[in-house]
């Protein structure tokens, strides 16, 4: 009898305890400092098996826990997005009624036992990182490698020419370029993707960029100009929040600027007017292939610099070559490379800062103590810049509560739908600093009791699928 009265006791005393504890968070009418903005990401590349899946053929179980490590690896290194490659070669890491599954998987169009892409997605917005579908336009077999059954080669060789042991499909062909813009614009309408991405394959590198097609470089330039244009007016025409990017090769053309040699001309060569692009708005940003060290004949600041220049209302997001530290590629090259790149960047950024590491693994392994660069810099996390061009619309301002508890903080609040990420900031004493990105699904966060207990606000901030940013609610003690 007497237990059973001291558990009613104490039941009384916690309720008690928790009420006036809840009573003590209120939401007022404050606001709170904009949280930082910068887009880090990393390729993860599926081509040859390079960055994930590890090798083909592994069980489902085995792929998804390697993706997930991979996921939650860059979520400790404060990156926000992924740049996933899902059509390598003519071929889906994702559900298609269009494309074989991709031999990098599990086989030549064999089915791996779920869907990566959709699997990608959602780990990836559980940690607040956006994902970015990476596409190979025009590349259809690489090396001689084996391909699914309905795969395009197969089911229209006349849009195939041959380049060394690659083939592709070829530009000039309306049929061909419909069938890579279907493609795409399939995956932007069933999957919940942040960004569409290309690369720089338009046409194949030198020695083989001499294809048999009979076209000169001016119309090939035209058909992928097209091409590009289209594909952003169609992206954005379906969602206008999915970020379009590409990644062309670093020089635009030997000599721009003057003091960069190059042997590849990316706009004769590979078709590739990437500097029309910005200025003319069809792409939300371009990242070029900057892989070179700061200074030399192919000088990263030299070429940041002028890319930089093109379009001040369009970003520039350098690619930096990690993989490049301590590399046969680039002996002695140490990873404070990267660092001084990073800072270099930042410097010269108008618009909005960003950084783009090829690839994955050089990050995954930590190549020559790079994620000590990064981790430097990337003090906090970030959320990646707006794109007011896209939608200016500002999501609404949520309501919010918040309780302490044992284990923490927990906050919960009510939205409109409007919103596509929150981020939760925590201040003390007039200074702030985000907690947590979280995906726009999400109503509610404990706060750990080691912080909250450190803490005298809380601001709950709505940001819409262009990047906007709303009036957070705010929680004072």
């Amino acid at each position: 009898m007497l237990s059973g009265v001291r558990r009613f006791l104490t039941l009384i005393i916690l309720t008690f305890t928790l009420c006036t504890v809840a009573q003590a968070w209120q939401q007022v009418n404050e606001n709170a400092p904009e949280p930082p903005r910068e887009f880090r990401a990393a390729w993860v590349a599926t081509v040859f098996n390079l960055d994930w899946p590890s090798r083909a053929g592994l069980s489902a179980g085995q792929q998804k826990q390697e993706l997930l490590d991979i996921i939650t690896h860059a979520h400790k290194l404060r990156l926000n997005a992924i740049i996933l490659q899902v059509r390598p070669n003519g071929d889906a890491l994702y559900k298609s009624s269009l494309e074989p599954w991709s031999a990098w998987l599990s086989g030549p169009g064999v089915n791996p036992g779920y869907d990566p892409l959709a699997f990608a997605i959602t780990e990836c917005h559980k940690r607040g990182i956006e994902l970015h579908a990476w596409f190979n336009p025009f590349r259809a077999t690489i090396s001689n490698r084996p391909v699914g059954k309905g795969h395009i080669s197969r089911r229209s060789p006349g849009w195939i020419l041959r380049a060394g042991g690659t083939t592709m499909l070829n530009p000039a062909s309306s049929s061909a370029r419909s069938h890579v813009m279907q493609v795409i614009l399939d995956v932007v309408r069933r999957y919940n993707i942040d960004g569409v991405h290309l690369d720089d394959y338009f046409y194949p590198y030198p020695p083989h960029h001499k294809v048999a097609d009979g076209k000169s470089p001016a119309q090939r330039r035209a058909y992928i100009d097209d091409f590009v244009q289209t594909l952003y007016t169609r992206v954005k025409g379906i969602k206008p929040y999915v970020r379009v990017g590409i990644s062309p090769f670093g020089i635009w053309q030997p000599g721009h600027p003057g003091s960069v040699e190059a042997g590849v001309n990316a706009y004769e060569h590979l078709a590739c007017d990437a500097r029309k692009w910005i200025r003319k708005g069809w792409v939300d940003y371009l990242s070029p292939q900057l892989y070179w060290r700061c200074e030399g004949p192919q000088s990263f600041n030299a070429l940041m610099a002028w890319w930089s220049s093109i379009n001040p209302s369009r970003p520039i997001w350098p690619g930096i070559a990690s993989v490049r530290v301590n590399s046969s590629e680039d002996p002695g090259r140490p990873a404070s490379e990267i660092g001084r790149q990073i800072d270099y960047s930042r410097k010269l950024a108008r618009q909005s800062c960003g950084q783009l590491y090829w690839s994955w693994k050089s990050l995954g392994t930590n190549r020559g103590g790079v994620c000590e660069e990064l981790a430097e810099r990337y003090t906090t996390l970030a959320v990646p810049p707006p794109m007011p061009w896209s939608g200016s619309t500002r999501p609404t301002r949520p309501t919010a509560q918040a309780q302490d508890t044992r284990s923490g903080c927990q906050v919960v609040w009510q939205s409109d739908g409007s919103a596509r990420k929150w981020v939760v900031q925590v201040g003390r004493g007039g200074k702030w600093w985000p907690m947590y990105v979280l995906s726009g699904a999400t109503r509610q966060v404990i706060i750990p009791a080691k912080v909250a207990a450190n803490i005298d606000r809380i601001a709950i901030r709505p940001i819409s699928g262009t990047g906007v940013s709303g009036t957070p609610a705010v929680l004072a003690r």
